[in-house]
Order: C-alpha cells, then sequence, then structure tokens
C-alpha cells in the first residue's frame, strides 16, 4: 500500500490515486479548462469517475474519451446518468445523497450541496480510501450548517472546497466551512478561473488561520500534488 495523493487540475478537476492503485477523477473538465495543464489523453486511463452537476465546467467533452474502455466507473445521479446516456456515454451508475457505493475497497458517499443544475441536483463526495482516509470533494456550493454534522460522521483528512465567490462560497464563507468540517488538510479550488471568481486564495488562508488554525491549508498550482 502506498500513500494517497490528490492533484489539481485547475477549476474544480481533481485526480486521486489511492494507496492501492485505483485512480479517480472527480468533475473531469479538461479540454477548455484554461487552469488545466494536462490533456484529455494524459489522463484517460481512469477507474472511477464522480460528477458534482452538469454544469460545463465540471462535466466536460472529454467524458467519452475517458471512460471509453468499458471499465470505468462512473457514479452520479440518475438524472446525471440518463444525460450522459443522451451523449453517449453509458454505464453510469445512479445513485443519491447520503448513498454510499463501494468499489474495488473504496468507498464513495454523496453528500449535499447547494447550488443549481439542468439535471439532478448539486452534490458533494466524500470518498474513503482503502487505508480508511477520507477526501471531501464539495461541489459547488455555499456554506450549510450540515458540514459540522458531515465533518463529525466522517473524520475528514482532506477537504477540497470552492473559494471563488460569484457561484460558490467567497473565502469568508468557506473558512467558516474550514470550522465546521474540521479536515486534516485543506484545498482550495474554483478560484481565478474566469474573470467574476476571486483570483487568488489570500484572503482564505488568513481567516483559515483565524478561525481554524488546526487545518493546514495547502494551495497546489494546477498540475501539483498533495500525498498523505
Amino acid at each position: 500500500m502506498h500513500e494517497n495523493s490528490v492533484r489539481w487540475l485547475g477549476h474544480s478537476t481533481f485526480e486521486i490515486i489511492t494507496g492501492g492503485g485505483t485512480k479517480i477523477l472527480i468533475d473531469p473538465w479538461i479540454t477548455g479548462n484554461p487552469r488545466c495543464p494536462v490533456e484529455a489523453e494524459d489522463v484517460a486511463d481512469v477507474d472511477i469517475v464522480l460528477i458534482t452537476h452538469d454544469h460545463h465546467d465540471h462535466m466536460g467533452d472529454d467524458l467519452a474519451l475517458l471512460t471509453g474502455d468499458g471499465k470505468t466507473d462512473i457514479l452520479v445521479q440518475p438524472e446525471v446518468a440518463a444525460k450522459l446516456a443522451d451523449m453517449g456515454v453509458d454505464g453510469a451508475t445512479g445513485m443519491n445523497i447520503g448513498g454510499t457505493v463501494e468499489i474495488s475497497g473504496i468507498g464513495i458517499t454523496m453528500v449535499q450541496a447547494f447550488h443549481s443544475a439542468s439535471a439532478g441536483f448539486p452534490c458533494g463526495f466524500i470518498v474513503t480510501t482503502e487505508d480508511g482516509k477520507r477526501i471531501y470533494h464539495a461541489g459547488d456550493t455555499g456554506i450549510f450548517s450540515t458540514m459540522e454534522t458531515l465533518g463529525d460522521i466522517y473524520d475528514l483528512d482532506v477537504a477540497l472546497l470552492p473559494i471563488g465567490s460569484h457561484f460558490v462560497m467567497d473565502p469568508e464563507q468557506a473558512a467558516h466551512a474550514v470550522r465546521l468540517l474540521k479536515p486534516d488538510f485543506v484545498v482550495p479550488m474554483h478560484f481565478g478561473t474566469f474573470p467574476v471568481l476571486v483570483e487568488t486564495p489570500d484572503a482564505f488562508l488568513e481567516r483559515v488561520a483565524q478561525l481554524a488554525p488546526d487545518a493546514e491549508v495547502r494551495v497546489l498550482e494546477p498540475g501539483d500534488a498533495m500525498k498523505f
């Protein structure tokens, strides 16, 4: 068993490689993502794809390529699974908020998020690796009080949180979310991609230091990874 790693591919796209070697992509927006440092071909060998909602910057045009070998497990809400089928991407498994699916010793739990979508409802995911580490990807969301309950239930190792404002939490809300969730590490995302978004994580860093000093913020550059 090796260390787990989380690599940021820009915006809300993350690649997780578990200690057992399972490769997971969350919100794969590769082509057209101005902050993504790789091509779709570079991450096409993927075992599990998780999609938090069907906006174009979270569910890109590369899904047929990323999942084309027929061996990839795609976990989405049922309505998004139907939309994917209409796009020619078959085999997606529908699940819903509160449910957990186990694949190759990895637990995938779908949790709530507060945003919008054209099919189904937005969500987040908690990934439990083979060695019991837990990574929370919040998806696009505003802050909500149940984040405290999620932190209590799942004892989070890593939280991937949007901070960019306009469409998602601003740095102040996101810092309070860290206080509620109580992760060991937090990685900011969904900032700096578009002109309307907060450009840097500076304000977020400052407020987390004040509100949740036990959490370590890891600011990744697109393409960088952290191990834990």
